[in-house]
């Protein structure tokens, strides 16, 4: 079968590729309306999930808040910051095996892990650090 809409899947995709930030959808969307004004959120929207369900990016879901896409597909792990909400790449080795060092209690039959780290940025540190030196 044929993907329909390919024009906006392939805006959708270079949106997605080109912000390299973890992007929410209305991120995504926001960088696509500025040229092509008359993409729709639903296109956008849609045509994130395909892309993300044919695994050419990957939606990670985010507790307490949006769903983000990833350019990056091969399994990595991520740090979020506590105060600002962005999401960065942590570069250190995956641990493909990690699942087979995992008992659970109920009886899954775990299959992979997704692990977010939390902190401050290099960002919200230097913030931080000089709003301290004004108080």
């Amino acid at each position: 079968m044929m993907k329909r809409n390919t024009i906006q899947r392939s805006l959708v995709l270079e949106a997605v590729n080109q912000l390299k930030s973890h992007a929410t959808a209305e991120e995504i969307y926001e960088a696509i309306a500025v040229s092509h004004p008359t993409v729709s959120r639903a296109t956008v929207y849609r045509n994130l999930n395909q892309l993300a369900e044919s695994g050419e990016i990957r939606k990670m879901a985010i507790p307490g808040g949006p769903d983000r896409y990833d350019h990056r597909c091969h399994n990595h792990y991520h740090a979020m910051c506590r105060k600002c909400r962005r999401v960065f790449d942590i570069e250190m080795p995956y641990i493909d095996d990690l699942e087979k060092s995992v008992e659970d209690a109920h009886g899954f039959a775990i299959s992979g892990h997704d692990i977010m780290f939390r902190g401050l940025c290099p960002e919200c540190q230097r913030k931080d650090a000089s709003g301290d030196r004004q108080a």
